[in-house]
């Protein structure tokens, strides 16, 4: 029998995408076997309708003290999850919510406290491609992450990752980044505390309507050496 689930979604003004996610993931949660379940939707300081849409859908809205960043989201969400497990996915399902049942089958049967759905490891998986330009600078961040983190993974940056709760607790309260960043960190810590983390290959298709600028994307590449710094200044003791 499986446990308890939390599946945390950051939202920022997704009025118009959260209603088709909130029902696939509900009607897939609704034909597993897990004993408890729930859909926890962050609300980023959204300008539209998207908490009250979220609230009606029946998900658990968080609300965060303004717009502070999709890191700031993920570890609202998480340090608030009551499942035993809680999987981060993105409000356009981009990875679709199916592929929960591989990386939790993957983590329960390794022993591992976390597993992280990849685009790297098996690209014929990927339906639909981002842009040329933003797939390249994917490549070329990755390699920088490696050098600069130790890190062994090959994808950091996809949206769909499965944590054991009592480890998230952990990781996610001596996170720093609140930005796109974050997931970088996260992983960091994540080793460092001495948590097993598998990287498994996932479906993924390019949704329209990012809210990734490449203003916001360049930036990034400052953070695995913030992830360091923050290492060699003891922050994630």
């Amino acid at each position: 029998m499986r446990r308890s689930i939390s599946i945390i979604i950051p939202a920022y003004n997704e009025e118009n995408r959260l209603p088709a996610t909130l029902k696939s993931v509900r009607t897939y949660l609704d034909s597993q076997a897990w004993e408890f379940t729930e859909i926890v939707v962050v609300n980023d300081g959204s300008r539209d309708a998207t908490a009250d849409l979220a609230a009606k859908l029946g998900a658990r809205v968080l609300q965060n003290p303004g717009n502070r960043g999709k890191g700031y989201s993920v570890r609202h969400g998480m340090l608030e999850a009551k499942g035993e497990w809680a999987l981060l996915t993105d409000a356009d399902l981009s990875t679709p919510i199916e592929e929960l049942d591989k990386l939790w089958r993957m983590a329960d049967a390794e022993h591992a406290q976390a597993a992280i759905g990849s685009r790297a490891l098996d690209r014929s998986l990927i339906g639909v491609h981002q842009p040329a330009f933003r797939e390249a600078m994917g490549r070329f961040f990755n390699f920088v992450m490696r050098i600069i983190t130790g890190l062994p993974f090959h994808d950091t940056q996809c949206g769909f990752k499965l944590f054991e709760t009592a480890a998230a607790q952990q990781v996610f309260s001596r996170q720093q980044l609140c930005g796109f960043g974050f997931d970088v960190e996260v992983l960091y810590i994540a080793r460092h505390l001495g948590y097993r983390i598998l990287e498994i290959p996932v479906r993924w298709n390019d949704v329209a309507g990012t809210k990734v600028s490449m203003t916001r994307g360049m930036q990034a590449f400052l953070d695995p050496f913030r992830v360091r710094w923050n290492a060699i200044r003891g922050k994630y003791r």
